[in-house]
């Protein structure tokens, strides 16, 4: 009988248990009808370039042979710049603040100190520079570092006021110290404080100047090891910098003084002065000033020196702006700065400190900028910054990325933005010119748009990844700035930045730029190569406001067609305002049928480029301020503009200057709204302060209700269970209080749960983050505060209006906060002078589609998988008379074929695209199946979602609030990428993260920053060639000659043998505990560990045969020892033989 074993029951069990069921088939056809070229292995994901100023600076350092600029930040992050187009960002892992940076001079080599006491020793010589050793203080802190010109010691100023030395070469600790307690008096009763300067004498290197935080200054003889000379002043010290000959130093101080020292008169200062402080009379002293944080003593051979010094200003000047100091012989020039000075460096002729310096520039590190002013000429200009620094200018709102854009495009935008420089910039070369271009392997233009929350616009050339601004649109300028506080009718719904914009909408073909503002204003701008002068603005005004609040929805993904609206959904005919109209008020004062803003009404003149045709602005309604608007669209071959928000949707022609359609949300869905509804309660509602575009705290909500529904005339649609709750209003009024707080509470789980991340987890950022945070976007549609169902994405398409259609049309396709994708399709009068005269009709088609969560875009492809942009004409110029033929070609112009395939003509089959927060689904069109589905998240949601093209093919890309970023094959929504990227530690990535065409990407790392990073793996291959080179070899200046006299009486500067003094040899070894040696990723040990693939393979040969090489020679060597040993021993042994050979046994 065969026996039972419960083992293999067991394991049976638990097989079955472990395996997962097969994933079922998506709905529609098995086999992909479109042949699909995209693969995984076409993706990588990898950062490229990091764009503008380093935010939080904190350390400053310039290599004067290779002409490379370092800026440290408070972030460890590491900016290198070199001649214009050449940067490069680094980061430190700890992320702890740089507090001093050292370059090895002409070596392509940086140090770099961390304020969490840690040295690292960057290598320049590669593209990316990577870190080569690490050495952690594990007993002292870091305060001061100094590395002379041409030297491999480092000398390291501690807080216990110690100083340590630190061989470059080899990152070990030497074991020569600087004790203080010998350094200062013996009869000293108190601490000097930590060193804050050191420096060697330029003429003798044996020399040591050591300044203590106390005020005390110390000569060190190395040799000798003691002090030479001590200087006491009773204020402390900032900064001490060296007379070129070795004979003088200078001290700046924390009362404003500038003190200077004669180095063999240590009993007092040869000259204090006090650039800043109010000279009293009667030879009393004067006033203490601020601190003189840095000074900075530079001769000249045919002058007198400079003294530059940042600080000092006297403290009765209350409200001044920083200032730096330029004195040259008796002339001061005190030069204002827009922000704090963090840091500055003279910029030299000569390496060398013991020679004249020859002083030529002085770059300023600013908060928020970088200046460089020119020493030669009169009244010290600035040069002209070559780096993209200004994208700060104004707080960034919001970033739009445009990859493969027409070629004309970038050079027009080039010669109008050419004309908006300013002037008076210094006529030099710009100084900062080391290290060499990549080879630009992309040749095709790609555009960056910014908006700003002063209502600026620039457009950036991001071209073969470097960024360089073209031009800039200022849209404040259509309206009438407050003049005082009585003139100042927006207040009450946008305290700071009413300009600020929100989004924006371009046709790059067609060059018609839409800009939505936070005053619920948009402008509708064309693009002019020549000056025009508007003597009226035309403005329209919309007015939308909702009634009702949006229970729930229906648990079904896609619902039954719906029949045409009647005609609650014609167009409304709209005056054009030619002036902005005046508030009116209700019965009740209520403000009532007034914009925000005011159109200015005197003529405006407006320059080449970009230029206003027209405004619209929704309106007050009922002493309401109007919602913000939260998707926008525009079409030139339509001429249309299309926007929308939580109340509804208003379609207007820009051509016409009319309001086509302005309808609520739920009058888009007829009679037949999947959602149960209910009228809003009586609550005054407030429109949050702009201030939250760039200045709110990203962590809070906000939990304001400022719905409003549309007015244009038609009334909603309601089914029975809606008209019975309007009876019953009265009774449900006793039971408000509860409704509302379970709305609430129904609202922050939502949120709760979409955002995945708890309030007490998200960061808490500063008030001066300057971040944008828009009050419902596309991007951030998961974090509503409120329950109602708003516009989240908009796209014009030519396709099919309805299920039973079988010619294409003009369509305008709606997505919804609630999963709802509905269908207006759209009348245009035949030909180019019909559509001037003849109105556009807007009506919905009655076609809905349901997805899970916000719909955040929409794409249409062909039947042969190929992408569909929108129609668009091309661009013309309009100011310019056109002559006959021009307008018989025009005439004759049809929208531009928004396919690759001829067969759209005939109206086959395409596919509609639609990503939303949950999932993704590919329709067939005019079928309107679900051909593919995708659930791409499941406990996250989307934030961004983009169908791009790539690689000849098409794919959608998505950033998820989980921090992965995906891709997926198109129409088959195959999964192609996952990988998990950053986390969402703020909501500024989240609401400025975008893709585009040929595997490119951005978002806004920090408020001043711009990452720009690739998904493709082509690119990422490309990369290493595309950046730029930092080091290149130059040759060293000779050393100054130090003439017949002084070389025959032995004067001149004094070299100095450090190995011999700080070598093991002559001062031991350092304290083990003292120090913690880190190799780094960029020496030997970091390249085993990053070796991959057939490069890693070599690498790791390589490398093996080094070592290989290395253990043979040094048995090579033991064996040569040991042979030379067996040879010592073998004559010494026969030396004793010949010694005792003949002597007898009593005689040893």
């Amino acid at each position: 009988m065969r026996k039972f074993n419960i083992r293999k029951v067991l394991d049976g069990l638990t097989a079955g248990s472990s395996a997962q069921p097969p994933p079922p088939a998506p709905p529609g056809p098995r086999e992909p009808e479109v042949a699909e070229t995209l693969q995984a292995e076409h993706f990588q994901l990898c950062k490229t370039v990091r764009h503008g100023f380093p935010y939080r600076p904190s350390a400053l350092a310039f290599d004067p042979v290779q002409k490379i600029l370092a800026v440290g930040t408070q972030i460890g992050a590491l900016r290198l710049f070199g001649r214009p187009g050449v940067e490069c960002h680094c980061q430190h892992d700890s992320g702890a603040a740089v507090i001093q940076l050292q370059f090895l001079v002409n070596e392509g080599a940086l140090v770099s100190a961390l304020a969490d006491d840690t040295l690292h020793l960057w290598n320049l010589r590669q593209k990316r520079p990577a870190i080569l050793h690490s050495l952690k203080f594990c007993r002292e802190r870091v305060t001061f570092c100094h590395l002379p010109f041409q030297s491999k010691w480092l000398y390291v100023g501690t807080e216990r006021g110690n100083i340590h030395i630190v061989n470059v070469e080899s990152f070990s600790l030497s074991g020569y110290v600087v004790m203080w307690n010998k350094a200062i008096e013996l009869s000293s009763k108190s601490h000097p404080g930590p060193v804050v300067h050191i420096s060697d004498n330029p003429m003798d290197e044996g020399k040591l100047l050591i300044g203590f935080e106390s005020g005390t200054v110390v000569l060190w003889d190395l040799k000798s090891k003691k002090a030479d000379y001590r200087y006491t002043y009773d204020e402390a010290i900032h900064s001490v910098a060296w007379h070129h000959e070795g004979k003088q130093f200078i001290c700046s101080h924390s009362d404003g003084t500038l003190t200077t020292w004669n180095v063999r008169s240590p009993a007092r200062p040869v000259q204090t002065i006090t650039p800043h402080g109010k000279q009293l009379k009667d030879g009393k002293k004067p006033e203490p000033c601020k601190p003189i944080l840095k000074v900075e003593f530079k001769t000249t051979r045919a002058g007198e020196p400079f003294i530059i010094l940042s600080g000092g200003l006297s403290y009765d000047t209350v409200g001044r702006r920083p200032c730096l100091t330029v004195m040259h012989g008796k002339s001061t020039a005190v030069l204002e700065m827009d922000y704090s000075v963090v840091d500055f460096l003279t910029l030299c002729e000569t390496p060398y400190p013991n020679d004249f310096q020859e002083p030529y520039a002085v770059v300023v590190l600013l908060e928020k900028d970088l200046v460089l002013i020119d020493l030669a000429q009169n009244g010290y200009p600035i040069f002209e910054n070559p780096y993209p620094l200004s994208i700060h200018e104004s707080p960034v709102t919001c970033c739009e990325y445009f990859a493969d854009c027409p070629v004309d495009l970038i050079p027009a935008l080039y010669s109008v933005g050419a004309r908006q420089k300013r002037q008076g910039y210094s006529k030099k070369e710009w100084p900062i010119s080391g290290g060499n271009w990549g080879l630009g392997a992309q040749s095709y233009p790609e555009i960056i748009i910014t908006g700003h929350a002063d209502g600026s616009v620039k457009f950036w050339d991001a071209s073969a990844i470097t960024l360089q601004v073209l031009y800039k649109l200022k849209t404040s300028k259509v309206f009438e700035k407050p003049r005082g506080k009585d003139d100042r009718p927006s207040t009450d719904v946008v305290d700071e930045d009413p300009y600020a914009v929100q989004m924006v909408s371009w046709c790059p073909e067609s060059r018609v730029l839409c800009v939505a503002g936070v005053s619920a204003h948009v402008l509708v701008c064309r693009f002019s190569r020549q000056e025009a002068l508007a003597e009226v603005i035309p403005m329209l005004e919309v007015r939308l406001y909702c009634e009702m609040n949006d229970e729930g929805s229906p648990e079904g993904e896609q619902a039954p067609p719906l029949p045409t609206p009647g005609g609650s959904s014609s167009p409304q005919p709209f005056p054009l305002q030619s002036h902005p109209s005046t508030s009116s008020s209700s019965s009740g004062g209520l403000r009532d049928n007034a914009p925000c803003l005011k159109v200015k009404t005197s003529p405006l003149k407006q320059p080449p480029g970009f230029q206003t045709e027209l405004v619209v602005q929704l309106v007050w309604v009922g002493g309401e301020p109007p919602q913000q608007i939260t998707s926008l669209a525009v079409n030139s071959s339509y001429g249309l503009v299309v926007f929308g928000n939580c109340d509804g949707i208003a379609v207007v022609d820009y051509l016409q200057k009319a309001v086509l359609l302005s309808l609520g949300t739920a009058d888009l869905y007829g009679s037949s709204d999947p959602h149960r509804r209910e009228p809003r309660s009586p609550r005054k509602s407030r429109q949050p302060s702009a201030a939250g575009l760039c200045d709110i705290s990203e962590g809070t909500v906000t939990p304001e209700d400022r719905c409003k529904s549309p007015t244009s005339g038609s009334s909603s649609t309601h089914n029975s269970d809606d008209e019975q709750k309007v009876n019953n209003f009265i009774e449900k009024v006793k039971t408000q209080s509860r409704k509302f707080s379970k709305m609430v509470a129904s609202d922050l789980a939502k949120m709760s749960r979409k955002l995945s991340l708890p309030t007490d987890l998200k960061p808490d950022l500063d008030v001066k983050d300057n971040s944008f945070s828009p009050s419902r976007s596309s991007s951030v549609a998961s974090i509503d505060r409120e329950a109602r169902e708003a516009i989240s994405a908009l796209h014009f398409a030519e396709t099919f209006p309805r299920k039973a259609d079988s010619c294409l049309g003009p369509c305008l396709w709606v997505g919804t906060t609630l999963g709802s994708v509905l269908v207006l399709a759209l009348g245009l009068p035949p030909g180019e002078e019909q559509r001037l005269l003849q109105p556009v009709v807007a009506v919905p088609s009655g076609t809905m589609l349901r997805l899970k969560g916000a719909v955040l875009r929409m794409a249409f492809l062909d039947s042969t998988g190929c992408l569909l942009p929108p129609a668009h004409l091309p661009w013309r110029e309009h100011s310019i008379p056109e002559e006959k033929e021009e307008k018989e070609k025009a005439k004759k112009r049809r929208p531009v074929s928004v396919s690759p395939s001829s067969s759209q003509e005939l109206g086959e089959s395409q596919y509609a695209v639609i990503c939303s927060e949950k999932q993704a689904k590919v329709i067939a069109l005019p079928a309107q199946s679900c051909a593919y589905q995708q659930n791409m998240v499941e406990t996250s949601f989307v934030l961004r979602g983009d169908v791009v093209a790539l690689s000849a093919s098409v794919c959608l890309a998505c950033f998820c609030a989980n921090g992965h970023i995906m891709t997926f094959s198109l129409p088959s929504l195959r999964p192609l990428l996952d990988v998990y990227y950053l986390p969402l530690t703020n909501m500024r990535i989240a609401r400025t993260f975008c893709f585009t065409n040929n595997g490119q990407a951005l978002y806004l790392v920090s408020p001043t920053e711009i990452q720009r990073l690739t998904y493709s793996q082509e690119t990422c291959e490309n990369l290493q060639e595309m950046l730029g080179e930092l080091f290149t070899p130059v040759e060293t200046p000779e050393a100054p000659n130090r003439g017949f006299f002084k070389g025959l009486f032995g004067g001149g500067a004094q070299s100095l043998d450090r190995e011999e003094l700080f070598g093991e040899a002559a001062s031991g070894k350092a304290s083990r505990s003292l120090v913690q040696h880190i190799p780094g990723p960029g020496g030997i040990e970091g390249v085993k560990g990053a070796a991959s693939g057939v490069v890693g393979e070599l690498a790791r040969a390589r490398l093996a045969l080094d070592e290989r090489g290395q253990k043979l020679g040094e048995l090579e060597e033991r064996a040569a020892a040991m042979l030379s040993s067996a040879d010592s021993f073998s004559k010494h042994a026969h030396e004793m033989m010949l010694k005792y050979k003949d002597k007898k046994w009593y005689q040893f």
